[in-house]
């Protein structure tokens, strides 16, 4: 079999014009960059806001394993096959990032016949919009370092500065340091930190504005540091919103590119699911929705991470409501969950699928905490036996779930018929009755245990006392009906990556919180996951080079 960067460099792609037209856009409502990619312009976006909206069908999937569940791939299969139904579908994903990229999770453009492409140049550099958030961020550093400087006429504490830099890859050496080292010129010296781009506030501000007005009120509403007087210093305290504005005027835009199939993919933002909200913009979205039938979306990670946060943050801020929810698993995941070691995942195993498949059930009764109509999918491995997805299948029927198996890795838009067949027919027979896990008047301590509970299945939630002290201050400061963001690791439904399956009595362990008020959301860090991700013994780095033709090789 061909690897994956094999397979998208041999793909047919059109001009991005062509796959525009799709759409119903015309050369003039694009920003082309290249061939291939393109951003749509604001007057197009202008023009088609009062457009009737299509269905919305959320992908998801159990948590990930070492054995792979291919919720991208999945999403991209979906929306080649809805087209071969006669759909007007469209796909609208997140941005990958550097970090993993370089580091063990390696690209997140698809895989097999089931990819988004130019997939090179998407896990790569792109358009430029992971860089420009990188910027406004560290301008917004730069500015903060610079007042204190020049007199600190705000009277900014330097111990209490909580705005970090960041960088868009996996270097936990910057994690913690120093700056400002030197001589009196070079600044005061500080404690100061770094989180990896996709964790940044700015991140997911651009993801969750409505247009260029919303993103500079919400930039102007970044908390930096407080003062003195323990009162907030904001970014437009420090007349940085213009400037950060002015360098994410492009990244706003969203992106278009096309699948192997020529399916038009707005792809677009991309914050993590384990330490962000981990959804695509919500500007991409909405302009999805509005040319085409059925738009085909992804969160993050698990259901427990990525559908959460898209369900109870953005669907909430954005007045998003899906019409129904894919959830992704495979086999070979699911017998991991069940003791089986990597090694042998490939032999049939229908005791261990027995005991894993409880995670499986615990996102489905998730999922239907929300209303939504759920079909279950089968990512298809060749490996697979009759017997496990028969039994996969009558799980899934007897918990309320339509099912069907995808071979969209393998035959891309071909291999998802029967689940594009079964999305349709929920769609046209299932209302969904979509409602958010809980009231946003509930203290912040109270939502946090009712996702840590509800969605995760924990006994109950542990406080280190600064966690405590955090939301105390946070909810003192009127910002206690916001939402919360929870960071946790994507491996478990518990806080501890070694729990597989559906651990039971375990207590979930908040260490900190934070702000994040230009995002409109509180930050929950449990257990020991990290902003700042760092990198393997072998990275996926070793094996990316570039050949004198220019040809990028050992992507995937």
């Amino acid at each position: 079999m061909k690897t994956d960067i094999e397979i998208a460099r041999e793909a047919q792609m059109l001009p991005i014009r062509e796959v525009a037209a799709k759409l119903g856009m015309e050369e003039d409502d694009l920003e082309l960059y290249g061939k291939y990619k393109a951003k749509i312009s604001n007057e197009y976006l202008k023009k088609i806001e009062n457009n009737p909206q299509g269905k919305l069908v959320l992908v998801t999937a159990i948590n990930p394993t070492p054995a792979g569940e291919g919720k991208t791939t999945v999403s991209v299969g979906l929306g080649q096959a809805l087209c071969k139904l006669g759909k007007r579908a469209v796909i609208a994903l997140r941005e990958p990032s550097l970090g993993p990229c370089f580091g063990i999770k390696g690209g997140a453009a698809g895989g097999g016949y089931a990819q988004v492409v130019p997939m090179d140049e998407l896990n790569l550099h792109f358009t430029g919009d992971f860089h420009a958030i990188t910027v406004a961020n560290n301008l917004l550093a730069a500015l903060l370092d610079n007042h204190i400087q020049q007199g600190n006429e705000l009277g900014i504490d330097t111990r209490q500065v909580v705005w970090k830099r960041c960088l868009d890859m996996n270097d936990r050496v910057l994690r913690n340091v120093v700056v400002g080292l030197g001589s009196k010129m070079d600044g005061v010296v500080r404690e100061d930190h770094f989180v990896i781009t996709v964790a940044s506030e700015i991140m997911a501000i651009l993801c969750l504005a409505n247009d260029m007005a919303d993103l500079k009120e919400r930039l102007g509403n970044i908390i930096v540091a407080y003062n003195y007087e323990g009162k907030p210093v904001t970014a437009k305290d420090l007349h940085a919103v213009g400037a950060m504005a002015a360098v994410l005027k492009d990244a706003i835009k969203p992106n278009l590119i096309q699948t192997l199939e020529n399916t038009p993919a707005f792809v677009h933002g991309g914050p993590f699911a384990n330490i962000a909200h981990g959804c695509n913009s919500v500007r991409a979205t909405k302009t999805a929705l509005r040319l085409a039938d059925i738009v085909v979306t992804e969160a993050g990670f698990g259901a427990d991470l990525g559908a959460e946060k898209f369900f109870d943050i953005k669907c909430r801020k954005s007045g998003l409501k899906p019409d129904a929810v894919v959830l992704v698993a495979t086999i070979r995941a699911l017998k991991y969950n069940g003791g089986v070691a990597k090694a042998d995942l490939n032999q049939e195993n229908l005791d261990a699928l027995k005991k894993g498949i409880v995670n499986l059930e615990k996102h489905i009764e998730n999922l239907q905490k929300y209303g939504v109509p759920i079909v279950v999918t089968l990512n298809a491995f060749v490996t697979d036996s009759e017997a496990e997805n028969a039994f996969v299948k009558q799980f899934c029927e007897e918990h309320g779930c339509e099912f069907a198996l995808a071979r969209v890795w393998e035959k891309g838009g071909e291999g998802g018929l029967d689940l594009a067949r079964k999305v349709v027919e929920t769609l046209e027979t299932k209302e969904s009755h979509f409602k958010p896990l809980y009231d946003l008047s509930l203290p912040l301590t109270d939502k946090i245990e009712t996702v840590a509970k509800e969605i995760y299945g924990a006994s109950g939630v542990e406080y280190a006392p600064a966690a405590a002290k955090a939301l105390a201050n946070i909810t003192a400061m009127g910002y206690g009906e916001l939402p919360v963001c929870m960071a946790k690791t994507q491996y478990s439904l518990s806080d501890d990556q070694t729990k597989l399956g559906r651990p039971e009595n375990f207590t979930v362990h908040v260490r900190e919180a934070y702000l994040s008020a230009g995002a409109e959301f509180v930050v929950v860090i449990t257990g020991s996951i990290m902003t700042m991700p760092g990198l393997p013994k072998k990275p996926a780095a070793f094996d990316i080079d570039v050949t004198e033709e220019g040809e990028i090789t050992g992507l995937f």
